[in-house]
This record gives C-alpha cells, sequence and structure tokens, in this order.
C-alpha cells in the first residue's frame, strides 16, 4: 500500500504546492502575507462547481472559470483593500486580509449555505502502471499541476513582466527608478498568485467530489505552511513543501491514524525549521 498512497501524496501535495506558490509570488512582490489567500482558493473552487453542474461544461472549461475567478477576486483585493494601505506598515495590510477571509467566507455562507456541495466526478477510471492501479483523474491533475508551474516559469524568466517581477521582487524602489510600473507589477502578482489558487480549489473539487463553505481554512493554512517550509520566497521550495506535506498526511493516514495526519504534517515542518530556520531552498540573510 505504500505505493498508492505515495501517488496520493504526490496528488494532494501538488495541489497545497500551487497555493504555497502564491503565497511566495505575493510575499516576494510585495512583502506582504495575505490570509484572504484560502478564500480565494475556495471561490475558484466554487467557480468550477458551477461550471461542471449547473451550467454542465467539460472540466477543462471548469479550470478555466476557477482560474478566472481567482485572477479577477486578486485584482480586486490589491486594487481596493491593499494599494491604499501599501505605506501603513506590515500590520494594517495583514489584519485586511483577516477580515477579507472572514468576509469572503461569510458571503459564501449566505449565498450558497454552509453544506457540501457535491460536484461530479470527471474521471472514474484507472490505469495500472508498474502493477499499481492508478486513477487517471490522479494522472490529469499532476499533469495540470505540472503544466501551471512550468507556464509560471516560462512567465517569470521568459517574458517582459516577469523580469519586472523579479526585478520589484529585488528592490521596489531601485525598479520604480528604473521605469519599472510597479503599481502593475503588484496588482498583476497578486492576480497570477490568486489564478493559481482558483486552479487549485477546481482541482481539489474535482478530486474529492465536494466544495464548501469553509475549504479554504485548512488549505490556506497548509500551503502557507508548505511556504514556510520551503523558503519563504523559493517557489521550487514551495513545491518541495507541498509536495512532503502531502506525502506525509497520507502515510501518517496509512500507518498511524487519519486523526494524526494535520500533527503530524505540521510536526515535520517544526522540526526542519528548528534546523534550518530559512526552510529547505531558502536562504539565509544576513542582518546588519
Amino acid at each position: 500500500m505504500l505505493v498508492p498512497q505515495l501517488i496520493n501524496g504526490l496528488t494532494q501535495g501538488s495541489i497545497y504546492a500551487l497555493i504555497a506558490i502564491g503565497f511566495v509570488i505575493i510575499f516576494g512582490t510585495m512583502n506582504l502575507v495575505t490570509f484572504a489567500h484560502g478564500e480565494v482558493y475556495m471561490a475558484g473552487a466554487f467557480a468550477g462547481y458551477f461550471a461542471l453542474t449547473l451550467w454542465q461544461l467539460p472540466w477543462y472549461f471548469a479550470l478555466a472559470m476557477g482560474m478566472a475567478a481567482g485572477w479577477t477576486l486578486g485584482f480586486m483585493m490589491e486594487k481596493v483593500a491593499f494599494r491604499p494601505l501599501r505605506t501603513a506598515g506590515h500590520m494594517p495590510p495583514l489584519l485586511v486580509t483577516i477580515g477579507l477571509s472572514i468576509i469572503l467566507k461569510d458571503l459564501v455562507v449566505l449565498c450558497f449555505g454552509a453544506e457540501n456541495r457535491p460536484v461530479p466526478s470527471v474521471y472514474d477510471q484507472t490505469v495500472q502502471v508498474a502493477g499499481t492501479q492508478i486513477s487517471v483523474l490522479q494522472i490529469l491533475l499532476l499533469g495540470l499541476a505540472g503544466f501551471l508551474i512550468l507556464g509560471l516559469r516560462l512567465l517569470i524568466y521568459g517574458t517582459k513582466i516577469g523580469r519586472a517581477m523579479r526585478a520589484t521582487a529585488q528592490d521596489h524602489e531601485a525598479a520604480y527608478a528604473m521605469g519599472v510600473n510597479v503599481n502593475r507589477v503588484f496588482s498583476i502578482s497578486f492576480a497570477l498568485a490568486s489564478c493559481l489558487g482558483g486552479a487549485a480549489g477546481v482541482m481539489v473539487g474535482m478530486y474529492y467530489n465536494a466544495v464548501y463553505a469553509t475549504m479554504g481554512e485548512a488549505a490556506g493554512l497548509k500551503g502557507f505552511a508548505a511556504c514556510i517550509f520551503g523558503g519563504l520566497t523559493s517557489i521550487p521550495g514551495a513545491i518541495l513543501g507541498g509536495l512532503i506535506i502531502g506525502i506525509v498526511e497520507n502515510l501518517t493516514v496509512q500507518y498511524i491514524a487519519s486523526g494524526y495526519r494535520d500533527i503530524v504534517a505540521f510536526l515535520v515542518m517544526v522540526l526542519v525549521l528548528v534546523l534550518r530556520p530559512q526552510g529547505l531552498l531558502g536562504r539565509r540573510i544576513r542582518v546588519v
């Protein structure tokens, strides 16, 4: 049963990795930690749910709608809630993210209720690989996660906006002095991170066949944990952290008990950070 649990862990961990990458992008470019990212993930999941159930669209349209919902919500949040507070220090924007998290979650509860909403199965088939039965849906989700991560890398390292994002992440003021539209970079970075969160929401809805209003709480926390685990400013670290947390959770369910999955996952994270405070792939910064 080890190999199936490893595959389950990789599938679940790839979703955590997409959420964690969103945290890295936002913190890297804006030096901001947002606690509303889990609710953006939930909004994307509901957009995919409506596409699959009400409009009975194919899964790829549902994924596109979830990503569009995340992008739009992230763009609006940066414009309305964070841009006016950019010079107010770290605490006011942080408190705003907590308030936005509560508002978004309660709005969904008021509009659609707090109960689970069933999502129709996308693929029920399995294939046999090296003597192990693997769900076609798991292969699809792993492929989608890899495709999105590869696309993000190409955007960051192969486009003009990607260069502007990297310059802004290194030094806001120097990038502005060199002609970079920092406000535009902030908006696109926040929207891009939210787009990945929306995609993760659709993927988890298809994987577990359910969406609900509070689904962003645990997912956002684990995505943030994966981000810290791997290194707060490292995208490869966020990917590695998400995969490790997903694998540890599933192995805990298999060999210990399902009630300990969160305890063991976070315990591993704490132990790693005690031994390596900058995270697995993070860099130690000397403050003078």
